[in-house]
């Protein structure tokens, strides 16, 4: 164990600071080296520890004359705060201060009912230098909350943690986080000055104050938001240190942090009732220390850090960044692509058919139904309220504006039904939607699909089935095809061709070869998000062996 430090010397004046140098200058100044602040040796003058010629001195102040012989005895400084081992991420480590990577859901420091467990206990066992500094927070000049994680400044010796800590009051450390937030916000970037106390109604909490409170400044950058605008990834700069500033302040514009159940609620109860995997993900509040720019207390030098997130942060990016692929199937009447459509259905996937919502809209009661009527009037509709379709299809066969006044009637209630079905299969990996007309509808196509597969088969193959499986003869099927884009202008725009000339078990492998291909794309966007991720130093590399997002 370490001795108190018991120190002599007799004051030249010549060589120690002239006549008149106070006691407490003098061996601030001959300590030096040994790592002792004047504030220290104050102290230590006070208790009775210095004596002059012999005599005990308890004035700091007293000046000295020249050959007097002096001493001082230093007490050990010691935290009480136990030791213990654990895992340490160090990256840097010198004489004077570490700078360290803090996981997520590690304490900092003790507190009451906290007496070990923390990241002090690890570092006084990884640095028993340490145990010579006072307090229970020995070498820590700023703190990163239990759940927060990324990087972590600490002193090494009494001199560098002040020296350090005039550096953080004078703000002239510069850190920057990443925040992961709810929502997208309307600018691309704000600085936010709003002062921060203790929230009135919840003593355990922080708040924006309405009066009183303390200075708080954080400035924000937009990178980057979800496709479905649910979240934002910030880069975060504060200029002040108070308590959960960030998390007080993001709340405040409206975005506060995921995972954050303290200062986002409401936000939290909702991202958990989300389905799929992202539910069950953010068991913490997202907020990484990302970077760290300092001067060296030893070499004055400027020191600067970057330390991507762990794991659990860049993962829930990957994720969020993938998005439904949403595939559109066209081809040509009787080329079966209600019957591709089936073998994707039957691979779990979810369909939509827009023959099937016309079906729904012309049924009694359908929406449809009820404009055709509205507009043409009951001799639109059957004895049972449906949509008379033979009277609808000659019609639209003699005139070709009433045809087209009927799509136009139509179209935008299919839209309204895709739209719906995509809006509820937005977590799905795939979804697929059968619009025979989704070129020639005039909607913006690449609105509802990302890509397109194409059913293609044999004219006549084509014309045997539609004459044995709908009775058409070869003058509707004629009037059909005119009716759409020709077959090769259609199959040019799409991503996948599946030939339908075979049987079923045919069409069945080219469907399963689409899903293979459609997942290689997943993959893909997967990889290029992650390096892209990694490009920023929002994630670190290597690249893992397995693709995520697929």
């Amino acid at each position: 164990m370490q001795q108190d430090m018991v120190c002599e010397a007799v004051f030249d004046p010549a060589d120690d600071g002239g006549r008149g140098t106070r006691l407490d200058v003098f061996w601030s100044v001959r300590l030096a080296g040994e790592d002792v602040t004047r504030a220290r040796v104050r102290t230590a003058i006070e208790d009775g520890q210095a004596t002059v010629d012999g005599a005990p001195c308890r004035k700091p102040g007293t000046k000295l004359r020249g050959g007097e012989a002096l001493t001082l005895r230093l007490p050990k400084l010691s935290s009480e705060t136990g030791a213990e081992a654990g895992a340490l991420t160090l990256l840097h480590a010198d004489a004077d201060v570490v700078v360290l990577d803090k996981p997520a859901g590690l304490t900092v420091h003790p507190a009451p009912g906290l007496p070990e467990g923390t990241l002090i206990n690890r570092l006084l066992y990884r640095f028993p230098q340490l145990h010579d500094m006072a307090g229970e927070r020995p070498g820590i000049v700023h703190r990163l909350d239990k759940d927060t994680s990324g990087l972590l400044l600490v002193a090494l010796t009494e001199s560098a943690r002040q020296a350090l800590a005039a550096d953080f009051a004078a703000r002239r450390v510069r850190k920057t986080y990443l925040a992961l937030v709810h929502g997208r916000p309307e600018r691309d970037g704000g600085d936010i000055r709003l002062p921060i106390g203790r929230d009135p109604r919840n003593r355990t909490k922080m708040a924006v104050a309405a009066k009183g409170g303390r200075e708080a400044r954080t400035r924000w950058r937009l990178v980057w938001s979800a496709p479905d605008d649910s979240a934002s990834l910030l880069e975060v700069d504060i200029f002040t240190g108070r308590t959960h500033q960030i998390r007080v302040h993001l709340a405040a514009i409206g975005h506060p942090i995921v995972g954050d159940a303290v200062y986002g609620a409401l936000q939290h109860t909702a991202w958990k009732r989300r389905p799929g995997i992202l539910a069950r993900l953010a068991t913490r509040q997202m907020l990484h220390a990302w970077k760290l720019s300092f001067t060296h207390p030893g070499t004055g030098e400027t020191c600067s850090h970057r330390c991507p997130p762990p794991p659990d942060f860049w993962r829930l990016l990957l994720l969020l960044g993938r998005r439904c692929q949403r595939v559109g199937l066209v081809g040509m009447p009787g080329c079966g692509k209600s019957a591709l459509l089936k073998v994707f259905e039957a691979a779990g996937y979810p369909v939509f058919s827009a023959d099937a919502a016309v079906g729904r809209l012309y049924a009694p009661g359908g929406g449809g139904a009820h404009m055709l009527a509205g507009r043409f009037g009951e001799k639109a509709l059957g004895p049972d309220g449906s949509v008379d379709k033979v009277w609808l299809l000659t019609r639209m066969l003699e005139n070709e504006s009433f045809r087209r006044e009927v799509m136009e009637l139509v179209h935008p209630l299919v839209r309204a039904e895709l739209d719906a079905f995509l809006q509820a299969n937005v977590t799905a990996r795939v979804a697929f939607a059968e619009v025979p007309l989704l070129f020639e509808s005039g909607w913006p196509w690449q609105d509802v699909a990302d890509m397109v597969v194409g059913v293609r088969c044999s004219l006549g193959t084509r014309r045997e089935r539609l004459t044995g499986g709908r009775g058409w003869d070869g003058d509707l099927a004629d009037r059909m095809d005119g009716w759409q884009w020709p077959e090769a202008a259609k199959l040019a725009k799409c991503r996948f061709v599946v030939d339908n000339d075979g049987d079923l078990d045919s069409l069945t492998r080219q469907g399963r070869d689409v899903l293979d291909g459609l997942a290689a794309l997943r993959r893909r966007e997967a990889f290029d998000r992650l390096q892209w991720l990694r490009d920023r130093g929002y994630a670190p590399g290597p690249l893992p062996a397995s693709g995520d997002g697929q």
